[in-house]
This record gives C-alpha cells, sequence and structure tokens, in this order.
C-alpha cells in the first residue's frame, strides 16, 4: 500500500500499536516484534489523517535549535529538577497512597514522565521551566500508573481525583511543550 508519506518502522516488545511524529515531521510507527505487515498497513490507513495533520503541523514548526548548555548548567539544572520531584512525589504519593522506587531526572525526547512496572520514576528535567500546575499533573499522572499501569477511564479518574483541572496542564504541554526546548 502506498501512503503519502514515508515511514519508519520500529519493533520492540511492546504490546501496542503507536504512533510517533518527530518534530522535523518523520513517521515512526513502534509495533510489537511479530506484528504482521498488514496489520500495521490497515493502522496506517486508519491514522493517515491524523499523521498527514500531524506531519504537515511539524513541518510548519520546524524544531529551533537549542542552546548548548555547560556539564555544569545542565548538572545544576537536573539537581534542581532532582528537588522539586523529589518533594512533590513524596507529597502526591502521601495523597494517593501509593509507593513508589527510584527517582530519576533525564532529558527524554518523546516524554515528560514514564513509571515502570517496578515502581521506578522518570521526569524530565525541562520540566522544571512549565507552570506549577504542570509539573504537579506530571507527578500525580505518572504516581496514579502505581494504581492503573494503563491510560484507562479508572487512571484519569484517579488523576482527576487529585487534580480536577488536570485537562489544562495536558493541554499547556501539547500547546507550549515544544517551548521548554528553548528556554535554555
Amino acid at each position: 500500500m502506498k501512503h503519502p508519506f514515508k515511514y519508519e518502522i520500529i519493533y520492540s516488545s511492546r504490546k501496542t500499536l503507536a504512533i510517533q511524529i518527530t518534530p522535523d515531521g518523520s513517521v515512526k510507527v513502534r509495533a510489537p516484534k511479530r506484528c504482521p505487515k498488514s496489520t500495521i498497513e490497515c493502522f496506517l490507513n486508519e491514522k493517515e489523517s491524523w499523521i498527514l495533520k500531524h506531519v504537515n503541523k511539524a513541518m510548519q514548526n520546524p524544531p529551533v535549535m537549542k542552546n548548548l548548555l555547560s556539564v555544569q548548567e545542565r548538572n545544576r539544572y537536573i539537581k534542581i529538577a532532582r528537588d522539586i520531584f523529589t518533594q512533590k512525589t513524596a507529597y502526591y504519593a502521601s495523597i494517593l497512597n501509593v509507593t513508589y522506587g527510584r527517582i530519576s531526572i533525564r532529558e527524554q525526547k518523546t516524554r515528560w514522565g514514564s513509571c515502570s512496572s517496578e515502581g521506578n520514576l522518570n521526569f524530565n528535567w525541562r520540566l522544571i521551566f512549565a507552570p506549577e500546575e504542570v509539573l504537579d499533573y506530571i507527578v500525580v499522572h505518572e504516581l496514579a500508573h502505581r494504581r492503573e499501569m494503563n491510560h484507562s477511564q479508572a487512571f484519569y479518574a484517579i488523576v482527576k481525583s487529585i487534580l480536577p483541572d488536570y485537562k489544562k496542564s495536558q493541554k499547556w504541554l501539547r500547546d507550549n511543550g515544544r517551548s521548554l526546548w528553548t528556554v535554555v
């Protein structure tokens, strides 16, 4: 099947298909290891209008070259982020009555946070330049995975029980998240 865009398939041990549009507008399909090409093609056909919309959006907003930080500057921001996320995580974990493992501060290109099945949490240090309620949302979002390891209605009910306006933070990240890569 021919699509009006090029794409790369990345196979891994994941269970579901996902599409990623990179900041430069390229399309990556993340697929389970044994997923047939025909299934991927059907998925791409179903999502074609969504893909084209986001590829066009990326092409209209080319990635901005980020400033190069010295090792000392980056380490300073990571330390600030570690202090903030350690404090916020402890606070919200007590409210949610959940435990967690290690907290890592990273600079992931495609996500703001994550929670492993062992309860280890990762947070993107660039979030320290976002509004406070966005940081709270990311922490609550990742801790909610300690009760629901998915993005179901039950999961978002947990998030909403702590942060009733969480959708505003989601929207802020969608609309402004790219700017966090240009602050420093």
